[in-house]
């Protein structure tokens, strides 16, 4: 998912309001996500570096093809 300074919802988020992951990218080496249903709740923030290889790892085979 492009990610921006704005907060953007996971593609694969529930669209009948569960399971819903937003992430964004506040500065060039930082991205955070979040609960959209608690937007208010703890944010997880990540070097974007480690953030590309959880990505990668837990990428599901159609999508690295």
């Amino acid at each position: 998912m492009p990610l921006s300074r704005d907060w953007t919802k996971s593609s694969y988020s529930d669209p009948n309001g569960g399971n819903c992951v937003e992430a964004r990218r506040p500065a060039s080496n930082v991205v955070q996500v979040r609960d959209s249903m608690d937007p208010t709740g703890p944010i997880l923030t990540l070097n974007a570096h480690h953030w590309a290889g959880f990505l990668s790892r837990t990428a599901s085979p159609s999508d690295t093809s």
